[in-house]
């Protein structure tokens, strides 16, 4: 499978996995069992009032592309040391598109490219709010760059780790994708379990791009958040979803023993168990992520990234891809990524 499917696959079957996930959010799995049968949710479901609809985590997921994007373009003068800061100001652009009278503000405080640099803030469509995270709006509205040795709150939960699989197509370095992946999730998130289960993630993507399976890069990013200090939480629930993966028949009450998702390391471990036992069945593999009583559309994204990597577009339902809201978008966007590989 060439690599650019894979770059697709994953920012695709985010998204995908997103709007699957996105009527069902805040939704128990009785509630959602009573309006859509015994099997939950099979199929796009109208949210916002379409069908197929992306919520913050794919909109923080592109402005996240976008910054390293724009960082690689600068690499030359400005090396590593820029990364952090080109994705801070991204998703200080998305922070625009949420609370567009902040726009003066934001001049004053970080100077116009904060506004007009990169493309995202051209398109309308995202100058919507589709449920974002306290955590992320106001960490970002505290004008304060969050880092891992200068916390900007003590949140762990899902913001960070939900928009970090751009970290991993960019960086076939796994344990590099880690670091980046820890400080780009440390901006809105500073509880080590919030920017840790984000570095996890995006090295987990990094190596399933370098064409590792799923359960050599699950065991070979342990090893790498082993080294970090407080990373017990993080380990304990993917350690927890392994056993899962490996002895139960999927469903939500499997589910539901690993958590949520509403904390990063629940997002995750739901997740990478849902991927596991999905093999590469995309189909199933976001469908167990979305039916249960948490986070829905955090945990079907996060799979959809995996697999996707794992398996590339062409795993995807086709009318998935063809009803999913900025389709053509999310795909420029793993094209202008995979140019800066």
């Amino acid at each position: 499978m060439e690599l650019l499917e894979c770059f697709k696959g994953c920012l695709i079957g985010g998204a995908v996995g997103d709007a699957l996930g996105a009527p069902i959010e805040f939704m128990a799995f009785d509630q959602i069992r009573a309006l859509f049968g015994n099997d939950g949710l099979t199929d796009y479901a109208q949210a916002y009032g379409r069908i197929g609809s992306i919520t913050d985590d794919t909109q923080m997921t592109l402005f996240t592309a976008e910054g390293l994007i724009l960082s690689r373009v600068r690499q030359e003068y400005q090396g590593d040391a820029g990364v952090v800061s080109a994705v801070y100001h991204a998703l200080l652009r998305w922070l625009y598109t949420q609370e567009t009278n902040i726009q003066e503000h934001l001049i004053k405080a970080y100077g116009t490219c904060s506004i007009i640099d990169g493309v995202l803030t051209g398109h309308k469509e995202l100058f919507s709010l589709r449920a974002p995270g306290n955590s992320c709006l106001s960490a970002l509205q505290s004008g304060k760059l969050g880092t891992m040795d200068n916390p900007v709150n003590d949140s762990k939960g899902c913001g960070g780790v939900m928009r970090m699989a751009p970290v991993g197509l960019m960086y076939d370095d796994a344990e590099k994708a880690f670091r980046i992946g820890c400080d780009c999730a440390a901006l809105t998130h500073g509880h080590p379990t919030g920017y840790l289960a984000a570095g996890a993630f995006a090295s987990i993507v990094s190596m399933l791009i370098s064409g590792k399976t799923l359960a050599t890069a699950i065991n070979d990013s342990i090893s790498i958040l082993k080294s970090c200090t407080n990373h017990e939480e993080t380990l304990c629930t993917i350690d927890a979803a392994i056993d899962l993966a490996g002895n139960t028949a999927p469903g939500p009450d499997i589910v539901s023993e690993i958590g949520a998702g509403w904390t990063a390391e629940e997002a995750l471990g739901i997740s990478l168990y849902c991927a596991l036992v999905a093999g590469d069945d995309f189909k199933k593999g976001v469908l167990t992520a979305v039916n249960h009583s948490g986070d829905s559309d955090s945990t079907g994204a996060i799979t959809g990234n995996i697999l996707g990597a794992l398996c590339g577009g062409n795993a995807i339902p086709d009318h998935w891809i063809q009803q999913l809201e900025l389709k053509s978008l999310i795909e420029e966007t793993a094209v202008d990524l995979f140019d800066q590989t």
